[in-house]
């Protein structure tokens, strides 16, 4: 049964009740602009009523403050990361696409291939009128290097952003790590604190808003289960806390987290004939290998793994035929057209890793073979035993086989691929004129060797340059046959970056061949004629169906959708994560008028309950020192 001072104990929880309720509102107000930050809320109940063993059963013994709890929604959280990891790929996409659609605009400000391509093309026009002039061969010759300098121009431009890729993956790996490391640091001091019965209201906030930042390098999932005491079935009050980015892979455990690492590619591990040395591939600190490019990564990191390594699905592969183990040979047959075009090839003549099945192994060097009566492809691959811990065996037979992703992206590799098979077609079809039967001037008077007419040629890595073969030349009827390796002077060692005008003619433009007639006057251009025919014939010259001059269009739409699509991308993600964060601060955001209005609540509360404990204490002033006891 209830004391005489009942009443005054339960007035004074009330007292504490109101006033926990005003120190979470002041607590409300004061992070009302702190980023992250969850609302607050007093979670009150009834005190357990006390029995009276009186008619009306029992007595009401005031309120109790269970709990200060964090309002938060778990649903608008996991919608606002998912569409937050399309953002982060969508603005990083954006930012690149504009540099590579800037590296190809072509206007009154910026030259670029218009201008160098009509330029060249206007002064072949001017040799025409005199071929026998040399002034007019040395202008035309210069502007042909400005043709030549802008490939090299742009295909550096290519080359260093992609270093610089390059450079914010593993910059973006660091976050990662980062990241990983204080979600773990804070999952150890929430349990600590809620070992105890407490909640961890403002670390929860910290460890929601670094999954906030998480979320834009990656995707993200996350889980909380309890952790109880099996032996006497009881809640310890801690949780575990798992992490798992990119596909669910496991990031954090509770304390402990992993980390990835960046390592560059040896030269021998290159996938595309033009990247850059040093890319990086990514594995777990636990040597588990990451998978580069998987499509669930998600984030500002996929972005910039399919800007890095993009190439329109256009990847080598195939299906083996033959294995010669003594050899360490492999024959892989093609069927994917671009495949059968070595123009488009993008394979490395450095080697470099070659999947069989499932199974990894390197290769040194590889030769194309194509027969025009049977309409065949295949290549032969010879396969370095001194790399890779698989071993070469006949069970490879009929196994897929693939060297580098396959990326529905056009990213650096891509354009790359573009210009080299541009400057390929360009520079054969130019040379095959300029070398043709008869030709007269320069090297043809005093040599045989037609090829030194040749006007385009590749620098070599020691400076030097070459003149490129035309594997195509000896295909007929008779020899159908046609076999290209990787180190041969073939076009295929002809790109954007090597492009360059035959050194000696470049010296002396007299030696330029304009004729075919060696007892015709110097006035007579059947060589430029026909020279000038590549610009708009489709029959002599032609790039993705249109003539050799619609290049630029050609590449830069490609450019241009990429740029618009991440734009749009951008702008529609950005507005749903306004949507959706707007959704999540209704729920856990600090309302200003709300907390006015609780602010008077729990005022009103105290001051009621302040009132109580003052009666009462007049009550039992009353009773204690007022009443007397009669004599």
């Amino acid at each position: 049964m209830p004391s005489q001072f009942f009443g005054l104990n339960t007035s004074y929880t009330g007292l504490l009740a109101a006033n926990a309720g005003l120190n979470t509102t002041a607590n409300n107000i004061s992070n009302s602009e702190t980023k992250g930050y969850s609302r607050q809320e007093a979670i009150q109940e009834a005190n357990r009523a006390l029995r009276t063993y009186t008619t009306y059963g029992s007595a009401g013994a005031g309120v109790d403050t269970i709990a200060i709890e964090r309002i938060r929604d778990e649903f608008y959280d996991s919608k606002y990361w998912d569409n937050n990891t399309r953002l982060g790929g969508a603005d990083i996409k954006a930012y690149y696409t504009k540099s590579i659609e800037n590296y190809f605009q072509d206007t009154d400000t910026i030259a670029g291939f218009n201008t160098a391509y009509n330029l060249m093309f206007d002064a072949l026009e001017e040799l025409q009128k005199n071929a026998g002039n040399a002034s007019s061969k040395s202008q035309f010759v210069m502007y042909s290097q400005s043709l030549c300098d802008y490939f090299n121009g742009v295909s550096g431009q290519l080359s260093e952003l992609q270093k610089d890729i390059n450079q914010e993956i593993k910059d973006t790996v660091s976050q990662i790590n980062s990241i990983a490391e204080r979600i773990a640091t804070l999952n150890k001091q929430i349990n600590v604190i809620e070992l105890t019965g407490a909640h961890a209201n403002e670390l929860r906030d910290k460890r929601a808003l670094l999954i906030d930042e998480l979320s834009e390098y990656v995707s993200v999932k996350t889980t909380e289960q309890p952790i109880r005491d099996t032996a006497n079935n009881l809640d310890t009050g801690a949780t575990r806390y798992i992490v798992e980015i990119a596909g669910n892979q496991l990031l954090v455990d509770n304390n402990d987290y992993r980390s990835l690492s960046c390592t560059a590619r040896e030269l021998n591990e290159t996938v595309n004939q033009c990247d850059v040395e040093g890319l990086y591939e990514i594995e777990w600190n636990d040597s588990v290998r990451f998978d580069l490019y998987n499509p669930l990564i998600g984030g500002k990191l996929q972005g910039l793994i399919e800007l890095r390594d993009g190439n329109n699905t256009e990847n080598f592969r195939g299906t083996v035929s033959e294995v010669r183990v003594a050899d360490n040979y492999v024959k892989v047959n093609v069927t994917e057209d671009y495949l059968f075009d070595l123009d488009k090839c993008t394979l490395s003549s450095h080697g470099g890793k070659i999947s069989l099945g499932s199974e990894e192994f390197y290769y040194s060097d590889w030769t194309y073979n194509y027969n025009k009566t049977t309409g065949e492809c295949y290549y032969e691959f010879k396969i370095d035993p001194n790399y890779g811990e698989c071993t070469l065996s006949p069970s490879r037979v009929g196994k897929e086989v693939e060297v580098g992703p396959s990326i529905d992206y056009q990213g650096i590799p891509y354009y790359q691929e573009q210009l080299n098979e541009f400057v390929r077609l360009f520079a054969r079809t130019f040379n095959e004129i300029l070398t043709k039967d008869g030709a007269v001037d320069g090297y043809s008077k005093d040599a045989t060797d037609r090829t030194k007419n040749a006007l385009f040629r590749g620098t070599d890595p020691a400076g030097g340059q070459i003149t490129y073969d035309d594997y195509y030349a000896s295909l007929s009827d008779a020899d159908p046959f046609t076999t290209v390796s990787s180190a041969s002077t073939s076009y295929y060692r002809l790109t954007a970056a090597n492009f360059a005008i035959n050194h000696d003619i470049a010296m002396d433009p007299k030696l330029l061949a304009t004729r075919t007639g060696a007892t015709d006057g110097e006035s007579k251009c059947d060589i430029v004629d026909e020279l000038l025919t590549i610009k708009n014939d489709k029959d002599v010259f032609s790039f993705r169906g249109g003539s050799s001059s619609e290049f630029l269009q050609a590449v830069l739409s490609d450019a241009a959708l990429n740029a618009a699509r991440a734009n749009s991308s951008v702008k529609y993600y950005t507005t749903m994560n306004n949507v959706i964060n707007n959704q999540r601060i209704s729920v856990f955001g600090v309302d200003s008028d709300e907390e006015a209005v609780s602010l008077v609540k729990y005022q009103n509360a105290y001051n009621l309950a302040s009132k109580m404990i003052q009666t009462f204490t007049e009550i039992y002033d009353r009773l204690i020192l007022e009443t007397g006891v009669g004599r």
